[in-house]
């Protein structure tokens, strides 16, 4: 490589230690650059692949569970209008009791829900998805101040008649 004149001038004056620790302080700041560069991004990814693909093998689990789920309730048979009404009623009369009120109006049917426990909602929520092929479409919900129960309405679609 060759320098300036003037660098050229400057560094033949230097003495030998001088030049050693130039040499020196360069190669430090040159394996520094490597590091911070190269190396450092490199390991700290290599460091988390594992957690990484821990996560992915959770969510492809979580993924194929879901298939499974979908494909056993795309096999079951076809169920009429008058089946998943009845089903749905049953099923607010068994779990939501008192606290939910369901009204149907051709293919929705609408639950209107005064401090239901959270865990029976969701229970009866599965239920309803399952039995009566019922699929909510439109949900107000608000938390009661407890926050342990629900208060609002729920549309739930049924199998066309």
């Amino acid at each position: 490589m060759k320098l300036p004149p003037a660098v050229q001038a400057r560094w033949n004056a230097l003495a030998v230690r001088e030049k050693s620790l130039l040499l020196g302080a360069a190669a430090l700041v040159a394996a520094a650059l490597l590091w911070w560069l190269a190396l450092a991004p490199a390991l700290r990814t290599l460091g988390a692949a594992e957690a990484q693909h821990r996560s992915l093998d959770a969510q492809l689990q979580h993924m194929l569970s879901l298939q499974a789920q979908a494909q056993a309730l795309q096999s079951q048979p076809k169920l009429g209008y008058d089946e998943a009404l009845r089903a749905l009623e049953t099923s607010v009369k068994q779990r939501l009791g008192a606290t939910a009120q369901l009204s149907v109006l051709g293919d929705r049917a609408t639950v209107t829900l005064r401090g239901t426990p959270a865990d029976a909602l969701a229970q009866w929520l599965a239920q309803a998805r399952i039995n009566a092929r019922a699929l909510p479409t439109d949900a107000r919900l608000t938390r009661t101040a407890a926050g342990a129960s629900w208060d609002g309405t729920l549309v739930l679609s049924l199998p066309a008649r």
